[in-house]
């Protein structure tokens, strides 16, 4: 990667979230501590927090359908990062691909590091990631997939996508090269798992009954839930991606705040004049609105740029599941592209513009100006659209061909939970 502005001190980067820098190899106790705790944050993420947001989101008769598409596809990830995935994000290799010296984590001794903590960390905080981006990605398909096919497309997106992002961004590779920022994963999190979803949405096509029947969230209560343990969680992907208990963490951890606390106000208030009501799920939209877009600039804007991002987040995503939504005519139940890739191409944008130091950032490398920065922001944004969408789209179509996308009408109309299943999630 480019050389970090001087205001970004060492801690930064030894590991912004998989920089492998010349730091020195001495495990830090304190370190090693707020990574693991950081680590075990972003799984909680997933399983509960994105399951029951998703989940509060669908019909009742589909609820465990999305529980079990989360639960079952982290752990096919768990194992795939650990079998090659991890080895060909961060190792070294070309600019799209890493090697498979660390394949099944072999040749990594307990006591190797990175940066200041053990490598085997680095390699769980990592595959947190690989889950929660794969995660994202169902709740485009929810109501209408069937389940071998999730499994089939996950295998080869995680291969064809998510590794070779991560690697061009965190792992040395093309954008990183190029001097993309990307803090905690605007482009490798969110962009990617978007565009996933939304080619995904429209092969599998609409679910039965859209435009015609209401289809409303089944449980609000459950959507504040997954939303709360998505915020509490946020803070292990954000101040995490720092790799240390550092000055850099504290940063990412108050520019969350600032970020989120503005979002969900853009996006109630904006309800609030278009609809003329605030509403729970609106302010449940706008939290994740607000730390998606905050996401990829936590560790290098001010908390002024951070509330200008979070505030401007907050109205996009609002755009995003209204306006855009209408004008795509996509069926995205859980509006992953809606606020993941809206808000996350913004953040992705505007860390371009609020890094610079003249707007109160860490600063931009030496001899980059915000011009040149937000070309490079522009750069990754496009590259990773392209690149995770032809991915999808092989993937899907793969899984088309080997069982099948979508389940029939008659048992779409029935409900995944019992006919995927065999599980009712509410009895009697």
């Amino acid at each position: 990667m480019k050389k970090l502005p001087s205001l970004c001190v060492t801690g930064v980067l030894a590991l912004l979230p998989g920089l492998t820098s010349a730091a020195p190899a001495v495990a830090d106790k304190a370190d090693n501590a707020f990574m693991m705790i950081c680590a075990a944050l972003v799984l909680f993420m997933t399983i509960p927090g994105l399951a029951l947001f998703y989940g509060g989101l669908l019909r009742a008769k589909n609820v465990l359908s999305i529980f079990t598409q989360i639960t079952v596809t982290f752990a096919l990830v768990c194992v795939l990062w650990v079998g090659y995935g991890y080895s060909l994000t961060f190792g070294a290799g070309n600019p799209f691909f890493g090697n498979l010296g660390w394949a099944m984590l072999k040749g990594i001794s307990i006591t190797a590091t990175m940066g200041s903590i053990y490598q085997y960390i680095h390699v769980a905080y990592q595959g947190a990631f690989a889950c929660i981006t794969v995660a994202l990605i169902v709740g485009a398909l929810a109501e209408r997939i069937r389940f071998p096919a999730v499994l089939i497309f996950v295998v080869i997106w995680l291969t064809f996508s998510y590794i070779p992002v991560a690697h061009m961004v965190w792992g040395g590779g093309l954008l990183g090269s190029r001097g993309a920022l990307d803090f905690a994963g605007g482009t490798v999190v969110h962009i990617n798992a978007a565009v996933a979803g939304l080619v995904g949405a429209y092969l599998i096509g609409k679910r039965v009954g859209y435009g015609k029947e209401a289809f409303r969230p089944h449980n609000l209560p459950m959507v504040f839930t997954g939303t709360a343990i998505l915020y509490a969680g946020w803070f292990g992907f954000n101040a995490g991606s720092a790799g240390a208990a550092s000055d850099i963490a504290g940063l990412a951890f108050v520019n969350t705040v600032v970020a989120t606390a503005g979002a969900i106000l853009s996006w109630v208030g904006g309800e609030w004049g278009v609809r003329g009501k605030p509403s729970l799920l609106g302010a449940c939209s706008g939290t994740i609105s607000g730390l998606v877009g905050i996401t990829p600039a936590c560790g290098f804007v001010g908390v002024g740029g951070a509330l200008i991002i979070g505030i401007v987040c907050g109205l996009a995503g609002l755009w995003g599941v209204t306006a855009l939504k209408r004008w795509l005519r996509v069926d995205d139940p859980c509006d992953v592209f809606g606020i993941h890739g809206v808000c996350g191409i913004v953040g992705c944008i505007l860390t371009g513009v609020f890094a610079s130091a003249s707007l109160g950032g860490v600063g931009l490398a030496e001899g980059v100006s915000v011009g040149k920065q937000l070309a490079a922001q522009l750069e990754s944004i496009a590259i990773t659209l392209v690149w995770s969408g032809v991915a999808a789209f092989i993937g899907y179509k793969a899984a088309d061909i080997v069982v099948g996308l979508r389940v029939s009408e008659e048992q779409e109309r029935e409900g995944l939970d019992v006919n995927s299943h065999g599980e009712n999630a509410y009895n009697g």
